[in-house]
């Protein structure tokens, strides 16, 4: 419904930076003081003919409002074949309601498949920057490859976001973010990391977050550093959440400090709409309530098959007081879940209907079942699969027994790079694995890290399963084809101050119809 203002009531609402034509509607032409698009642009979702396109209006990003009024606003949109928009072939207008924060969420159909395409939006006299996105290719097509990357933990606070430049430039299908995208933590000056304290390398602004204001200014913050506008604006991703978008080391309708389910699910219900607000997402996934569709699927012709998984939204509570380095007998559960039964069975049954040569499963936690206790005994992260081993067990079987091969699962969360065989047991790892999984590091979290632990030879000892491991920040890059997947894992030196080097620490190649990691 458009809403119909005097000039005295528009002047009055918009005097913080935006002012609308003094004898239309209040989806007039906008005129601003300051750029409204500076939280830069996004893409999302690709299917065979199209995506989504995001951004949203916000000339103050911090202010309370973002500095835009309390009232809808009219952004018109261009998707191109070229970068300097001659040829463009969609176009249309979305409505930034202030009751999603300005934010801008458009499906755009009717583009050809697989091939890039430019988006940028228009709102009155301004532009926002352009952003790329290729769709996917078209159902049952043959393809010679696929090429993406998995990239998640960017604690705004741990270190600046190099690797999201370095990200940004790779010319990527598609970017899987596995979540942590934000931390809901207070600003902090003096941090920790594994190496100890030290100065925080930026502040979050404010306290802890729990309302949709604070979520939304903490999402705000992030997106003002460029390098993470650039890897946004480079590919289409595919967003999921994981626990810092909430609070850490929630599931379900539990947090970690005891709080009454009732009152915490609307702390999640406000972190749900600001993750919608400013995640690429398609209209299946807008919450209701403190709900969220999140797990869906993607297909790449022939040659990939990818499922996205929400491991937080169904899982029962974590078993040892979610203790890490913790060995008790709620491991073993029988009542124990991790996907719940619904996606569960979703994801079984795409498993048993593709006829894609590879077969992804993008998520959030481990599920390697590590031994974390390097002083001889045994211990797991209650968090990752390896606390939840019953259906961790039941989804292993069931790719065993139905004989479905060509599964690779690709994680983040542990700040860390990973490589690794997938067996019922790991520790006892006999005969050849399941499936294999890669677990891509940081972009910053943990701080700078270093190429080894120094628990490493203890470490690798105790998990025969492990392939690989690295303790410094970046990202992963894969490349898929039909007779094998190669992963890349893209290592900075430093992300303590700007400028770090970016190097290739590990090439790992699995061919199809094994399950045994060599390098490439």
């Amino acid at each position: 419904m458009r809403l119909n203002l005097s000039r005295r009531s528009i002047l009055g609402a918009f005097g913080g930076g935006l002012a609308l034509s003094p004898t239309g509607p209040a989806l007039a032409q906008a005129v601003f003081e300051t750029n409204p698009f500076r939280l830069g642009v996004t893409a999302g979702d690709p299917l065979p003919d199209g995506f989504v396109i995001w951004t949203r209006l916000a000339p103050d990003p911090l202010a309370y409002g973002s500095g835009m009024p309390a009232a809808p606003v009219a952004v018109k949109w261009e998707v191109a074949a070229d970068r300097g928009f001659g040829t463009v072939v969609r176009s249309g207008e979305a409505i930034a309601r202030p009751e999603l924060g300005h934010s801008v969420h458009v499906e755009v159909e009717g583009l050809e498949p697989a091939r890039p395409y430019f988006y940028r939006f228009l709102c009155g006299t301004e532009r926002s920057g352009v952003g790329v996105a290729k769709t996917a290719p078209a159902a049952g097509a043959d393809l010679a490859s696929a090429r993406f990357g998995v990239a998640g933990c960017q604690n705004y606070e741990a270190g600046y976001y190099t690797a999201h430049r370095h990200l940004a430039a790779e010319d990527l299908d598609f970017i899987f973010c596995y979540g942590d995208f934000i931390y809901e933590g207070r600003g902090n000056p003096l941090a920790q990391s594994w190496q100890g304290p030290r100065d925080a390398t930026r502040v979050h602004t404010g306290g802890e977050i729990y309302s949709l204001d604070d979520y939304r200014r903490r999402y705000a913050q992030y997106l003002m550093d460029t390098d993470l506008q650039a890897s946004r604006g480079s590919a289409a991703w595919f967003c999921t959440y994981d626990d810092h978008e909430v609070d850490n080391n929630w599931v379900g309708d539990i947090d970690q400090d005891g709080v009454p389910p009732e009152v915490f699910l609307l702390r999640r219900a406000a972190a749900m709409q600001a993750f919608y607000e400013f995640m690429p997402m398609r209209k299946s996934a807008f919450p209701r309530g403190s709900a969220m569709q999140l797990y869906r699927r993607a297909q790449y012709g022939t040659l990939l098959d990818v499922a996205f998984l929400d491991t937080r939204q169904f899982r029962s509570d974590q078993p040892c007081d979610d203790r890490y380095n913790a060995h008790c007998e709620g491991l073993d559960a029988p009542a124990a879940q991790i996907l719940g039964e619904a996606q569960e069975a979703w994801l079984l049954t795409n498993l048993d209907r593709s006829r894609a040569r590879w077969k992804a499963l993008a998520q959030q936690v481990m599920m390697m079942d590590l031994n974390r206790d390097t002083s001889g005994g045994f211990g797991v992260n209650p968090d990752s699969w390896a606390g939840y081993r019953v259906p961790r067990a039941r989804l292993l079987r069931h790719l065993k027994e139905r004989r479905i091969d060509n599964v690779v699962v690709l994680t983040g969360d542990e700040h860390q790079n990973y490589a690794g065989g997938l067996w019922v047991d790991g520790r006892d790892p006999q005969g050849p694995a399941t499936a294999v999984e890669f677990v891509s590091t940081s972009i910053s979290s943990g701080g700078d890290g270093a190429d080894r632990r120094a628990d490493y030879d203890r470490f690798t000892a105790a998990n025969p399963q492990l392939t690989f491991t690295n303790n410094q920040r970046g990202y992963v890059v894969c490349e898929v084809a039909p007779d094998r997947w190669t992963t890349r894992f893209k290592v900075l030196d430093r992300v303590s101050e700007r400028g770090g080097a970016l190097s290739t620490r590990q090439t790992l190649v699995v061919e199809a119809g094994s399950t045994v990691l060599h390098q490439g």
